[in-house]
C-alpha cells in the first residue's frame, strides 16, 4: 500500500488505519446499494440542473457569494471530464440510511481500489465491489483522449489530499496519460483552456483532476480566473465546481421548490431542516451540521461535545443559522468484527451515474469521522 497505493499513513501512532480483515456483503445486498446510489446520482444531477436554472435557490445552500455570482452568469458551464459522487450509507435500525453525498471532491480511491483488491486475494470466494480508481481513470480518458495531459490539483500542506491525487495520477499514467501535480493557483486560463507554467508544461492541459474544495477556489486571486472551474472553461474537469451544490448539507432545504421528486433522497436521508425550524437545542434526537463540513469535523450534538463546547456551538448556530443545518439522528447498528463491535459507513461511488465500488470506514462510535479506519468490502455469494 505504501509503495503502490500512495497510502502514506497506514499507521497513525500505534493504531493501524487498515483493518486486517474484510467486511462481507452478499451480492444481492450490494446490488441493492448500487441501485440506490445510481438513483441518488440521477436525482442529484437533475436537481443540480434545476437549481442552476433557478439561481435564487443558491442562497439557501450557503454557497459563497462570489461563487453564486459566477453560477448565476450566462456563460456556458465548464464540462466534466467525469462526474464522481460518493454516497455514504449506514446500516441502521430502520434499514439503510445515508448521511450525505460527497459530490465535490470525494476521495478514498486507493483504499476502495487497491486495498480491496489485495485483501480479496487472501480470501478465496470473495471479490471487490468494484475499482473506483480504474473507473475514474477510464472515464477521464474517454472524455479527453489517450495520452492526455492532466493537471492534478490539490492544496499544498494536506498529506491526505496528496495521497489521493498521487494514486489517481498513477491510474492515469498506467493508461498512457501525462500527469502534472500542481496547485489551483498555478493554472492560467487562455481562451477558456487551462495551462500550467511553462517550466511545468509548454502545452495546454487536456483535462483537470481537482482535489481542492470548491468553496476554497473563491479565495484565489481574481486574476487567476478561478471562475473557469465553474463556468466559461473549455478544459474538462473532474469534478467541475458545480459539485458544490449537492455538497452543501443544506441541499435538502430546496427540494420542495424543485420539479424533480427526489424520491430516493427523501427515502434514505433522515429528516433535515433549517436549524431555526428544528428542536435540536432541547431534543437529543437531532444533530447540527455545518453546511460544508468534512469527515464529520463539524457534526455536533450533546453527545459529541462537552457542555462548554455545546454552548459555543449553540451560539454559533444562533448567529449564523444560514451556515448550518439540523438533521434527525439515525440509530446506527454496530457489526460484530474481530476487533469487537464496530459502526460502519459504506461510501458507494458512482462514476457518470454508474456504481463503481465502495470505500468503507469503521469506528467504535456511531459518528464516522477522521479517526475511523479503512476496511475492504468484499462480495460473497
Amino acid at each position: 500500500m505504501l509503495l503502490d497505493g500512495c497510502k502514506w499513513d497506514p499507521q497513525v501512532g500505534d493504531v493501524s488505519t487498515l483493518a486486517p480483515f474484510p467486511l462481507y456483503i452478499s451480492s444481492a445486498q450490494w446490488n441493492t446499494l448500487a441501485g440506490m446510489a445510481e438513483s441518488l446520482s440521477e436525482e442529484t444531477l437533475a436537481a443540480e440542473t434545476e437549481i442552476l436554472q433557478r439561481p435564487e435557490l443558491l442562497k439557501h445552500l450557503s454557497v459563497p457569494g462570489s461563487i453564486r455570482k459566477v453560477l448565476q452568469s450566462s456563460q456556458a458551464l465548464t464540462p466534466a471530464a467525469a462526474r464522481v459522487m460518493r454516497f455514504d450509507f449506514h446500516p441502521t435500525t430502520a434499514g439503510w440510511r445515508i448521511s450525505e453525498v460527497n459530490s465535490d471532491v470525494p476521495g478514498g480511491y486507493c483504499e476502495s481500489s487497491l486495498f480491496s483488491s489485495l485483501v480479496s486475494q487472501q480470501f478465496p470466494g470473495a471479490s471487490p465491489t468494484g475499482n473506483p480508481g480504474d473507473a475514474l481513470a477510464d472515464a477521464m480518458i474517454a472524455a479527453t483522449k489517450p495520452e492526455a495531459r492532466i493537471a492534478m490539483l490539490t492544496a499544498p500542506g494536506y498529506m491526505e489530499d496528496h495521497q489521493v491525487v498521487s494514486y489517481v495520477a498513477k491510474c492515469l499514467r498506467a493508461r498512457g496519460c501525462q500527469t502534472y501535480q500542481a496547485k489551483p493557483s498555478q493554472i492560467t486560463w487562455r481562451d477558456g483552456h487551462a495551462h500550467l507554467p511553462p517550466q511545468m508544461c509548454h502545452e495546454r492541459m487536456d483535462g483537470i483532476f481537482r482535489f481542492h474544495q470548491a468553496e476554497w477556489l473563491a479565495q484565489l486571486p481574481r486574476r487567476s480566473g478561478w471562475e473557469h472551474f465553474f463556468r466559461g472553461g473549455l478544459t474538462p474537469i473532474t469534478n467541475p465546481g458545480t459539485g458544490i451544490i449537492a455538497e452543501s448539507k443544506r441541499f435538502p432545504l430546496v427540494w420542495d421548490d424543485l420539479r424533480t421528486p427526489m424520491t430516493s433522497w427523501r427515502t434514505l436521508l433522515p429528516e433535515t431542516r433549517d436549524p431555526r425550524e428544528a428542536p435540536w437545542r432541547t431534543d437529543d434526537g437531532w444533530l447540527v451540521k455545518a453546511a460544508f463540513c468534512n469527515t464529520g469535523d463539524a457534526v455536533f450534538g450533546t453527545a459529541q461535545q462537552t457542555t462548554r463546547e455545546w454552548q459555543r456551538t449553540k451560539w454559533h448556530v444562533r448567529f449564523f443559522p444560514n451556515d448550518w443545518v439540523a438533521q434527525h439522528r439515525f440509530d446506527s447498528v454496530p457489526l460484530a468484527t474481530p476487533d469487537g463491535e464496530r459502526h460502519v459507513c459504506l461510501g458507494v461511488y458512482t462514476v457518470n451515474g454508474r456504481a463503481a465500488g465502495a470505500y468503507v470506514r469503521m469506528a467504535q462510535k456511531p459518528l464516522i469521522d477522521f479517526a475511523a479506519y479503512d476496511v475492504a468490502l468484499l462480495v460473497q455469494d
